[in-house]
């Protein structure tokens, strides 16, 4: 059975570069570990150009990279590699309802998610925003989005085998 990590956390909380480091460490005591990162954003503007760049800049050269917006379970499900780094979770919800997935859509693909990383051999880092913290969203399709995430979050979460919320860069260890 594969193991599981959730790292959370707000808007450059540093979750990101905290799940970089669990991934790269996963080997402990043993030779480094190969990594594939899978990345869900489609940079469709000149700023997400930027943060795709500079996330890529910053991963170790000799990791794979796999980009899949919306068939990320099946895509997970190819990866050979010891550790899997999918970053992330949040921009994935995004795309699914971009492309009209239903509430129960997107909750049956994350169960898909969960089966294949538990299924899996080796371990799977699911990065994710906790964005059920602020003010209640000014529009429905904000708030639906804000709903369908925290409920992606809680069963990611609870399937997993270690959560980390992260904040202002201090990796809080939720189980």
């Amino acid at each position: 059975m594969g193991r599981l990590i959730f790292v959370t956390g707000g808007a450059r909380s540093g979750k990101s570069s905290y799940a970089e480091q669990l991934a790269a460490h996963s080997g402990k005591g043993q030779t480094a570990q190969a990594v594939t990162y899978l990345a869900t954003a489609v940079p469709f503007d000149d700023e997400m150009k930027d943060r795709v760049g500079r996330h890529q800049s910053e991963r170790p050269a000799d990791w794979l990279t796999v980009e899949e917006a919306v068939n990320v379970a099946q895509a997970a499900q190819q990866v050979q590699t010891p550790v899997l780094l999918l970053d992330c979770l949040s921009v994935w919800v995004n795309n699914l309802m971009y492309h009209d997935f239903s509430d129960g859509q997107v909750l049956d693909a994350a169960a898909e998610l969960v089966s294949v990383a538990r299924n899996r051999a080796g371990t799977t880092i699911c990065v994710t925003n906790e964005v059920g913290l602020g003010i209640v969203p000014g529009n429905a399709l904000s708030r639906r989005y804000r709903d369908v995430l925290g409920w992606v979050n809680q069963r990611v979460a609870g399937a997993s085998d270690e959560a980390y919320l992260l904040v202002s860069g201090i990796p809080l260890k939720l189980k």
